[in-house]
């Protein structure tokens, strides 16, 4: 049952729920829920790839994650490591074949710019300052325009996909910072590890603060209704506003792991809020 339960862990299966109901989501605003083979393929094409990505960071960071993350299944032996990167090619095959089924547009999103993403980002481009964390937040972000080409309206995306970017970038950030020694052991050069604990920490709470900012405007224009603020300020403001007051004053006293996951859950209340907003005017 252990064993079960690590192939299963593997994937990660909040990150994959996540971005299924982002799809779901995104389909929700475009009122395009009817279109359900769409939908479906939609869905089945980010899981698999979101299933595969996951996979493979697992196979590219053992060592990494034997300091960092010691309880992953592949630190802990439950999986074994060329287990892991043959679930990675047969998912990213998966996710590219039902990609196919998909629009052309959302098609080349999907093979042409997200899947050298994926490969790039954990093959080298992690290993560079901030550029393996815009990377991972422009993936993120990215699922909201796929979203919008598959149901053929991109428009009404856009600002999701900035929202998606944002909260990701902040908490890619703040999963540096938690990293620090076992990244530092495993030779890698992160931004906390170059600038140090302070800098990076000052960093993450101006992108936090710009991302806060940034989220109010479109209810200011009058983009989304006053639910939209509702669920902003509960789910993204609120967690945003806690994170940059400790990282200003007590840096010492944050619990980085709770940040990163609170920041996760901030990005799917983020994105309720837009349907909110978006529905119930």
């Amino acid at each position: 049952m252990k064993t079960i339960i690590a192939h299963i862990r593997l994937f990660r299966p909040l990150n994959l729920l996540t971005g299924a109901f982002a799809v779901y989501v995104s389909s929700a605003i475009l009122r395009s829920l009817y279109q359900t083979s769409e939908l479906t393929f939609a869905i089945l094409t980010v899981v698999g790839y979101n299933a595969a990505a996951n996979s493979l960071n697992d196979f590219i960071d053992l060592k990494i994650d034997q300091v960092n993350r010691p309880n992953r299944p592949l630190t802990t032996g439950l999986v074994k490591r060329n287990t892991a990167l043959i679930f990675s090619v047969l998912l990213f095959v998966g996710g590219s074949v039902t990609a196919l089924f998909l629009s052309k547009l959302a098609a080349m999103i999907t093979i042409l710019i997200v899947l050298p993403l994926i490969i790039s980002y954990n093959l080298k481009l992690k290993q560079f300052p901030l550029v393996g964390n815009i990377v991972i937040a422009l993936i993120l972000g990215l699922t909201f325009v796929f979203s919008g080409a598959v149901f053929g309206n991109i428009k009404p995306m856009i600002i999701p996909c900035f929202l998606a970017f944002g909260l990701t970038l902040v908490r890619e950030l703040v999963k540096d910072i938690e990293d620090i020694e076992g990244d530092r052991l495993a030779g890698l050069t992160t931004f906390p590890i170059i600038a140090g604990f302070n800098r990076a920490g000052k960093l993450t709470a101006l992108f936090a603060v710009m991302i806060g900012v940034g989220a109010l405007i479109p209810y200011m224009m009058g983009i989304y209704s006053f639910w939209y603020l509702v669920f902003l300020v509960l789910g993204v403001e609120t967690p945003l506003v806690t994170l940059v007051v400790l990282l200003m004053k007590s840096p010492e006293k944050l619990n980085f792991s709770l940040a990163s996951k609170v920041l996760k859950i901030s990005t799917i209340l983020g994105i309720v809020a837009i349907y909110c907003g978006s529905t119930y005017v």
